[in-house]
C-alpha cells in the first residue's frame, strides 16, 4: 500500500465564522470578545529607562467547547507610530466556569507561564494571578492583573498590571483596541 500523505479535511475555526460551531454556553459571557483586535497603548515600568508606545493585536477563538483560544502579540512603535521590531508575544487558554469564572493559562516565550483566576461580568474579565511559573532564566514575576473591557462593541481596552523584579503590582501596559482594524 503506497503511503498517502495526511488528508486534512475542512476541521470548523472560530476565526472564519462560517464555518465556527456554535459557542459552548458556558462562553456567554465573554462573546463579545471573539475574533480580532488591534490597537495601539503605552507602557512603561520602574526598571525601564523611557515609557513607551506599543502596537497590539489580539486574537479570541473557540472551537465549540468551553474555553477561548487567546493569542497576543505587540510591537514597540517610533514617535511617528512606526513598528520599530517586535515586542511581547503570548499564546494561552482561557476556561470558562460556571457563574462567569475565568481561569487563563497565558505563555510567553521569554520563559513565562502565567495561570490567573477572575470573573467575566457584563463586558468586563478581571484577572489575577494565582501562580507564576518561571524557567531558569526567565526575568522574575511574581504577580500580575489583567483588565479586558468592552466599552462598546468595536473597542476593547486592555490594562496590565505587574510585579516584577522585586516591585510591587503596580501599572505597566494599557491600550485601545479595535475590532478587526489595524494597528500600524
Amino acid at each position: 500500500m503506497a503511503f498517502e500523505p495526511f488528508r486534512q479535511p475542512p476541521y470548523p475555526d472560530a476565526l472564519r465564522p462560517e464555518e465556527a460551531p456554535e459557542p459552548h454556553p458556558l462562553l456567554a459571557p465573554l462573546l463579545g470578545l471573539l475574533g480580532t483586535w488591534n490597537g495601539r497603548g503605552q507602557g512603561g515600568y520602574p526598571t525601564l529607562a523611557d515609557d513607551f508606545m506599543y502596537g497590539q493585536e489580539v486574537t479570541f477563538s473557540h472551537d465549540g467547547r468551553p474555553f477561548l483560544r487567546y493569542e497576543a502579540r505587540a510591537w514597540l512603535l517610533d514617535a511617528d507610530e512606526d513598528p520599530l521590531r517586535p515586542a511581547a508575544r503570548e499564546s494561552g487558554w482561557w476556561r470558562v466556569q460556571p457563574e462567569g469564572r475565568v481561569e487563563a493559562l497565558i505563555t510567553q516565550p521569554t520563559g513565562i507561564a502565567e495561570i490567573l483566576v477572575g470573573r467575566a461580568d457584563e463586558g468586563t474579565v478581571d484577572l489575577a494571578t494565582h501562580q507564576v511559573a518561571l524557567t531558569p532564566t526567565a526575568k522574575e514575576v511574581t504577580a500580575t492583573r489583567r483588565r479586558y473591557t468592552l466599552t462598546d462593541a468595536a473597542t476593547l481596552d486592555f490594562v496590565h498590571d505587574l510585579a516584577a523584579v522585586g516591585r510591587p503590582l503596580q501599572h505597566h501596559l494599557s491600550a485601545r483596541l479595535r475590532r478587526g482594524g489595524r494597528s500600524s
